[in-house]
Order: C-alpha cells, then sequence, then structure tokens
C-alpha cells in the first residue's frame, strides 16, 4: 500500500482455507479472516422506533445474541455456528452480481434470527469514506454510522447547548451521523468497496480500525464487493451499478435561481435583481401553491395546485418569463395535508398509506397541520401522482423544475398496499419517490430540460434523481449544521454516483435567535458560484433574516457571483460531459485525483472542481485569510492574482470577495479562467 492510495485487483471474490482457517479475498486484500475471531454474530431484535416530525430515535434490545465463533468451508458456503459440533446459525455463501466483483449471500439459519453482525479486516493505516451523503465527516474512521434516512437535526452536534435545546424541544438536534441520505457503502484505501444491498436500519462501524463491522437489521443480505485500481475508477465502476444522471440543462448552470416566495411581490422583485446585473436563468416559487403560517415558520400549503390568488395569471407569467430565458420552478413532496382538495381525491382512489389496523388514512404531524402519506408501493398510485399532479398541474403549466421536497418520514407502523414491513421500506421511500417524480419528467419527454432536486436519499435514487441538494443547514457558520457541511455533503455523494449537488445559499433553518448575518450570504454566495447549480433560499423565516435584495450591497454581491456563476458555464458543461461519461462528480473529494498523498485522505473543507480548479471556500466566521492544500505534482495558479503558490500547506489570503481558487496550470481552460478572473470584485 502507498498512502491511501487504490492498490486492489479485479480478481473474482475468494475463499481461501488454509490450516483450519478461513479467510475471503479479493484480488490481494483480504476482507474476512477467521484466525481474528468471530467472524460475525446473530440476534434476536426488539426494536424501538419513535418518530417525531421527521426526527426518529430508535433503540433495539436483542436477545440470543450468539457469537459465530467456529466456520466450516463447504464449497461456496461458509457455514457459521457458535462452536463444534453446534447448529450452523448463519450461512455464508459466495454469489455472482452484475456490475461487482462478487458478493455474499448472508442467511440466518433459525426462525426469527434477524440480526447479524459481520466483521471484516481492516489495517491501522487504511482509510473509508463513503455511508451516501455525509455532512460532518468525509473520512468515517473512528466512528460508526447508522443508515437511516431522516430529517439531519438542528444544530447535530451532542455537546453543543443549541443542539439539547433543539433536542429538548422537539427530538431534533440530531447527531454527526444523522443524513437525509445514507447508503450503506463503504470505500477502501486497499481498493475495494463494500456495498450492503438491504433496505433495513444497518450501520457503518470503524471504531476498531482493524475489524471494520456491518450490523444489518434483516435475516438475509446481500453484501456486494468491487474493486478498481484508482479511487476515481472505484467512483466510476460505482456509478454503473447505482445509475447516472443525465446532463444538466444549460439553463441550470448557465446563471442563478432566485429562490423568492413573496406572492405576485416576487416578480417585482424578480426584475430589481436583474436590473443590478444578476445573470438569472431561473425563478423558484415554492409557495406557488399557497402558504400556511407556523410557529416554525412560513410553510406550504401542501396541495399541489397552483393557487391563483397569491400568483394571479400564473401560466401566462411563467411563459413571458420563458421567452427572456428565465425557467420557473416549484415544489412538491409526496405528502398532502388533510384539509386540501387533493387529499379527499387521494383518499377515494385509495393512494394513501393506511392506519395499522384501520381502513382510514394514516396522518402525519408535520407541525402544526398533518398530512397523509402517498402510497408510492402501489403502482397505480405511482402513475397517479406522477401523471395527475406532477405532470398536469406542473409541467403542463409550463413548470420547469421543482424541490422535490421529503421522503424521509415514512412512518414504522403504516399500513401499506404492498403488504410489505415498513422498517424495510423507509429507507427505499426516496428512491420510490425520486422514480415518480423521474416517470412525470419522462412522460412528456423532459427528461434532461425540466430539473427536479432532492435532498432524502438512498442506495438506487441515483439512477432517476438528476440533482442532490444538501438540506436544510442552519444560518451559521457551525461546524456541524452550516456553511461547511454542503461540501462535505457533496463530496461523499459524489463517491457513490451523484454527480451534481448544490445548495441552499445563505442556508435555511432559523431557530433560536440564529438569522442570517451579510458575511454568511457574501460567503455562501463565493462558495455558490462554484457549484454546478446555484440557487438562493429565503429560509423558514424570511421576514426575520436578510436576503439576496436587503440591501444593496448584497445585491450587488449576489449579482457578480452569479455573473461568475455564468461564466463558468463551459467548464461546468464539460464536467456534465464527463460525468455521463465517467461517473466522476463535479465537486470532487481531493484523493480521488491525488490516491498516494496521504494528506487528502480527510480534507474535507476545499474541493476539486473538475481536474482544474483547486476551489476552497471560506466557512468560518470573521476569516479573512484560510489553510489550503494544494497537492505536489502540479503547478497551482491563484484564479484571482495569477500567483504560483504551493505545492503543500498554505496560508491564503481570503478577504470577502476572492474565495481561494487555484487553477491547475496547464488546464485546457486557462481562456476561460482567465476571463472568470476578470470578473473579480473590487475587494479582491
Amino acid at each position: 500500500m502507498q498512502g491511501n492510495g487504490i492498490v486492489g485487483r479485479s480478481d473474482r471474490l475468494r475463499w481461501s482455507a488454509d490450516a483450519g482457517e478461513i479467510r475471503l479475498f479479493l484480488g490481494d486484500s483480504k476482507l474476512v479472516d477467521s484466525s481474528l475471531g468471530a467472524i460475525a454474530r446473530v440476534a434476536r431484535g426488539n426494536a424501538d422506533v419513535q418518530m417525531y416530525r421527521g426526527n426518529f430515535q430508535i433503540g433495539d434490545s436483542p436477545e440470543d445474541i450468539t457469537e459465530l465463533e467456529h466456520a466450516v468451508l463447504e464449497g461456496d458456503r461458509l457455514l457459521l455456528s457458535a462452536g463444534a459440533g453446534a447448529a450452523p446459525l448463519l450461512e455464508i455463501a459466495l454469489a455472482e452480481r452484475t456490475l461487482t466483483d462478487g458478493a455474499l449471500q448472508l442467511r440466518t439459519l433459525q426462525p426469527g434470527l434477524d440480526r447479524i453482525r459481520l466483521r471484516l479486516v481492516g489495517q491501522p493505516d487504511e482509510s473509508f469514506w463513503g455511508g451516501g451523503e455525509q455532512m460532518s465527516y468525509l473520512r468515517l474512521n473512528a466512528r460508526h454510522f447508522p443508515m437511516w434516512t431522516s430529517e439531519p437535526g438542528v444544530g447535530r452536534d451532542k455537546s453543543d447547548p443549541f443542539t439539547q435545546a433543539m433536542d429538548a424541544a422537539a427530538m431534533a438536534g440530531g447527531d454527526y451521523w444523522t443524513t437525509n441520505y445514507p447508503q450503506p457503502i463503504f470505500l477502501s484505501s486497499r481498493g475495494y468497496a463494500c456495498h450492503a444491498d438491504v433496505s433495513s436500519y444497518s450501520v457503518l462501524d470503524f471504531r476498531d480500525p482493524e475489524r471494520p463491522t456491518l450490523e444489518l437489521w434483516q435475516d438475509r443480505a446481500t453484501i456486494e464487493f468491487t474493486a478498481a485500481d484508482t479511487p476515481a475508477a472505484m467512483v466510476s465502476r460505482l456509478s454503473s451499478r447505482f445509475g447516472r444522471q443525465p446532463q444538466l440543462p444549460d439553463w441550470a448552470i448557465g446563471g442563478a435561481i432566485v429562490g423568492l416566495k413573496d406572492g405576485e411581490r416576487s416578480f417585482d422583485r424578480l426584475e430589481r435583481i436583474i436590473a443590478a446585473g444578476a445573470k438569472v436563468s431561473g425563478i423558484w416559487c415554492e409557495d406557488w401553491a399557497g402558504i400556511r403560517q407556523t410557529s416554525f415558520g412560513r410553510r406550504l400549503f401542501w396541495d399541489w395546485q397552483w393557487n391563483p390568488t397569491r400568483y394571479p395569471d400564473l401560466p401566462a407569467r411563467i411563459q413571458n418569463l420563458k421567452a427572456r430565458g428565465i425557467r420557473f420552478l416549484a415544489y412538491a413532496n409526496p405528502y398532502l395535508a388533510v384539509d386540501g382538495p387533493l387529499y379527499l381525491e387521494a383518499a377515494a382512489g385509495r393512494h394513501l398509506a393506511l392506519l395499522p389496523d384501520s381502513d382510514e388514512p394514516y396522518a402525519v404531524d408535520f407541525g402544526e397541520f398533518d398530512a397523509g402519506v402517498v402510497d408510492f408501493t402501489r403502482e397505480e398510485t405511482c402513475d397517479w401522482f406522477a401523471e395527475r399532479i406532477l405532470a398536469r398541474e406542473m409541467l403542463d403549466i409550463g413548470i420547469d423544475g421543482w424541490m422535490a421536497d421529503f421522503g424521509e418520514y415514512l412512518p414504522t407502523d403504516v399500513r401499506l398496499a404492498s403488504g410489505e414491513d415498513p422498517m424495510l421500506v423507509h429507507n427505499r421511500w426516496p428512491v420510490l419517490w425520486a422514480e415518480v417524480n423521474d416517470r412525470a419528467l419522462r412522460s412528456r419527454g423532459k427528461r434532461g430540460d425540466a430539473l427536479f432536486f432532492m435532498r432524502a436519499g438512498f442506495s438506487g435514487v441515483q439512477a432517476h434523481c438528476p440533482l442532490l441538494w444538501a438540506g436544510d443547514q442552519s444560518v451559521d457558520f457551525s461546524r456541524h449544521d452550516g456553511i461547511n457541511t454542503v461540501i462535505t455533503a457533496a463530496l461523499s455523494a459524489g463517491l457513490v454516483g451523484n454527480a451534481y449537488s448544490h445548495s441552499d445559499c445563505g442556508g435555511y433553518t432559523s431557530l433560536g435567535g440564529k438569522v442570517r448575518t451579510a458575511e454568511l450570504i457574501m460567503r455562501w454566495c463565493e462558495l455558490a458560484a462554484f457549484a454546478p447549480v446555484m440557487r438562493s433560499h429565503e429560509g423558514n423565516r424570511p421576514d426575520d433574516n436578510l436576503q439576496i435584495d436587503s440591501s444593496d450591497e448584497l445585491l450587488a454581491c449576489f449579482a457578480h457571483w452569479s455573473r461568475v456563476h455564468e461564466a463558468l458555464a463551459p467548464y461546468v458543461r464539460h464536467l456534465c460531459e464527463e460525468a455521463e461519461r465517467t461517473g466522476l462528480p463535479a465537486q470532487r473529494a481531493l484523493f480521488l485525483h491525488y490516491p498516494d498523498d496521504p494528506e487528502c485522505a480527510a480534507i474535507q473543507d476545499q474541493y476539486l472542481y473538475g481536474a482544474d480548479l483547486m476551489v476552497a471556500p471560506v466557512v468560518e466566521e470573521h476569516a479573512v485569510e484560510r489553510r489550503v492544500y494544494l497537492p505536489a505534482g502540479e503547478a497551482w495558479r491563484h484564479l484571482w492574482t495569477g500567483e504560483l503558490a504551493g505545492p503543500g500547506w498554505i496560508t491564503a489570503s481570503a478577504p470577502i470577495g476572492a474565495p481561494p481558487v487555484y487553477v491547475r496550470e496547464g488546464s485546457g481552460f486557462r481562456e476561460l479562467f482567465e476571463a472568470v478572473r476578470k470578473l473579480a470584485a473590487p475587494s479582491a
């Protein structure tokens, strides 16, 4: 092994038996070794699941916990028991899986055993990444990560009084591992990836570096292994396994999408933003269906039809904007408010999930209003929602995109049309939701032109969702829930086949007295300009927070960075073409291109934008400089000054208006980047 470089081989998965010890190899990488102790354990679970407004507390009181210390290999089957002469309790068999280098089929051998813990082999200097979209840590070493889609929480730091207050108020504080988009997969610096093809609650555990562990809450599972010679090649193979997105449309990358939820007045504000010099490619009005005011803030009325009171003559307005090159975007989610007309239509059509012991629809408390759960385990319901709502109510009136929100809230005591256990469907729910949105686009021939974006996900969402957004960050610089987390989110999601990510420019969640500062908005504009899509958001409490048009200074800042975003469009188109061809994401962890540099393994607050730009956003409050790492083997030139820098760690000047961005010497886009440099703000 060299540094953190991938050194694996693409050989098939195979058992090896020697002197009574049994090992599993993928190429030169040893994955299982019975000489190190019990390979696995099994148990009978007793889950305790509590949900409040999308926040979950999940516990377990397992019984009949049995360490499986005895292993017998019979052909391609490994039988595990508590000891010699004891009945086998777990079977692990080799299996073929398309687009992988082999798989293990795990199956418990006694009724009721529905907890499996599988221990693999690690090395002290090994690095692990993955887990879907993680927002606190890119490198997973020394921590464990439960895999359960949920609200990520507000604060996400159990040592922080603010998070503690959110927990006390509504079980809403979250933790470092809570995420809208988990995925039970990890990549190893030894040259392989391990994916648990399960939908149950599971845990990736790296607290013991020499025994990475998978915990699975079901009685059978498939564990896939994939090998590659480089990290980039691994990401490419995984993107083939999970699905690649279509290229982003020109309008989405050619300027900023302005988020306004101010009713008809939104259009007057849009004109002022354009007059200030902003390059606007879209206006996003999530309140197109109406508003519901709650103690949390300005919420939406969850009945996905155009509200003519709030937006008179919207279809004509949409067409006029489109003639000017400005697309109109809206909002939808997979729930229907019980006091809206679509809820009654859905109930009459048997499109809603039911109470466990009744034929009445199940209602979820979303915070001062209840909503029904549209049941996507029923094919007729998927067709109904895609056609009746997303196509007829949205696409057919000219809407060219929307936030496809939520997907994390499926309760575990709901009754589904398919008869499936909700504990096994909960993580799949965002994938079903993504497929319904994709179905609507395909029905109108709009895939690759119209665009929806999601925060929730799980294994397989990549094949349907064209764009992620990083969820609801707090309006601050906090370590686990602030502006910096959107970088980690993009980098981690990009490792498992999600080519495009972006964030709410300015943040979203304003609670407990936290409000946006001008500095935060300016820094977020800088960051958003170097993402494939630049989109602003007014947040949950627009009236309490600064907006991009609250002052001439903020308006000028947003306008400037929207022009930078527009100027970068040819480079982003190149990244889109590369993503379609190779599966590589637009925003990349440094180790993807510099695997032999150990410094790159854990860097998560800067990123490669393609291969040619190194972007180091300022994500600490009041900072006017920051440390930046520039890998050796390249010459790097400061985008704004043209000066050469690095290699290694440097301290870069970082005033507002000039975030540290570096161009790889020899880039084929030097002329384009020179044009971007000339757009530098006066403060640069």
